[in-house]
């Protein structure tokens, strides 16, 4: 690799891409068109950056996999961060375990941290810590060091264990500012607000109280018997029973433990289940019935006796009752906290996240257009969608040693 391809890796390695571009900008060759690509991303240009790197990778000969799997990886960190989770993870794997093949350490790491990305915000929790088990980040650059951290914070941080996050995000910031990075030091940064941000609120005998993800941790490992609105469960001494595929038991359910300690009336409880303005016999019939699914359901978490205008809901005792619902009751809550990360998301990328249909995904987001709390970019298939941005704070990329200097 000449000395100009060396400088220029060294100053995106360094988080200089203007430099870098000083160097390579008037090069078409392989090896200059790959760091152009990567200089773009880093510039916000994803597009740009996009056809560079596919314009590097059928540049390098048949016999330069090292290269080519070096511009795929640099493909994949884009498509995350343009929140295209449909992309074809396999590439990513076959290109970690070329890099591997090679002796690559420190790309095969990159490569490695940015499957765990992806396996975070689509919810495959699980799969997330078994790539990142046993994973030695030590010999790493400062660099990778802190992207290690910043998967070992987001796993945790998805599992509510606030204390190893805590840890791990400290980690990350010594290691962000070890490599001198501005931009990996504001994703650092960004990552720790999720502690010092209400994440919830517990409602409780007529009361709201907002929750950091400590508080939620510790009311989630209390005696308190919790319904939750954010997972739609109810958990007790660590047992949980799932209700996210039958919604009428939950919204009864939640009805029930937001007027505990006094009972639920049946209006109440039939205008939150069914939406019923008018509730007539059979709407009292289909109650009794969703009652007694209720009931039997919660069989070992809690009771549920009549009272004279409806139900109640009977916690074992000693326990109380709370309900964990999201920081915010507005329409698509989920999706506004999906966004809120300023990154641009396709529609096929947030149901994915979402666990929901395309079409419901579509409504919500023409909904939020209609009141200005979301806004698309682009056209057609090429369509993304993000929350207004904070004046001064422009979006970022980090494309951490995608092709290094050696």
């Amino acid at each position: 690799m000449d000395s100009v391809i060396t400088g220029a890796a060294r100053g995106l390695a360094s988080g200089d891409p203007l430099g870098a571009l000083n160097l390579i900008a008037l090069r078409d060759d392989a090896p200059a068109l790959a760091l152009r690509g990567i200089a773009m991303a880093q510039l916000g240009d994803l597009a740009r950056a996009k056809l560079l790197l596919k314009r590097a990778a059928r540049a390098f000969g048949p016999k330069e996999a090292l290269a080519r799997a070096r511009c795929v990886v640099a493909e994949a960190e884009i498509a995350l961060v343009s929140r295209d989770l449909e992309n074809s993870a396999k590439a990513l794997d076959a290109a970690r375990a070329t890099l591997e093949r090679h002796g690559d350490r420190a790309n095969a790491a990159h490569a490695r941290h940015l499957a765990i990305r992806r396996l975070i915000l689509i919810g495959r929790i699980d799969d997330a810590e078994r790539l990142l088990d046993g994973f030695d980040p030590a010999p790493l650059p400062a660099a990778l060091r802190a992207a290690h951290e910043l998967a070992v914070a987001g796993i945790a941080l998805r599992r509510l264990r606030t204390r190893p996050a805590r840890v791990a995000l400290d980690n990350a910031e010594r290691a962000a500012r070890a490599a001198g990075i501005a931009s990996l030091v504001a994703e650092v940064e960004s990552a720790a607000q999720m502690l010092t941000t209400p994440a919830a609120r517990q409602i409780a005998r007529g009361s709201e109280t907002p929750l950091l993800l400590a508080d939620v941790e510790a009311l989630l490992g209390s005696r308190a018997l919790v319904i939750d609105a954010c997972r739609h469960a109810v958990s007790l001494a660590g047992r949980t029973v799932a209700l996210d595929t039958r919604p009428v038991l939950f919204a009864l359910a939640r009805t029930l433990a937001e007027a505990y300690p006094s009972g639920a009336s049946r209006e109440a409880l039939l205008a939150r289940a069914f939406r019923a303005r008018h509730a007539d016999e059979s709407h009292r019939a289909r109650l009794r019935v969703e009652i007694g699914r209720l009931r039997k359901t919660l069989r070992g978490f809690a009771d549920i006796e009549a009272t004279p205008d409806g139900f109640a809901l009977k916690p074992p005792r000693g326990r109380d009752v709370a309900v964990l619902a999201p920081p915010s009751d507005e329409a698509h809550a989920t999706v506004l906290a999906l966004l809120a990360d300023g990154e641009a998301w396709s529609s096929s990328a947030l149901a994915l996240a979402l666990g929901a249909s395309q079409r419901t995904v579509q409504r919500a987001l023409d909904e939020l257009v209609a009141v200005h709390k979301v806004q698309p970019v682009g056209h057609g298939r090429a369509r993304r969608w993000m929350a207004p941005p904070l004046p001064g704070f422009p979006t970022s990329l980090l494309l951490t040693a995608a092709l290094p200097a050696s």
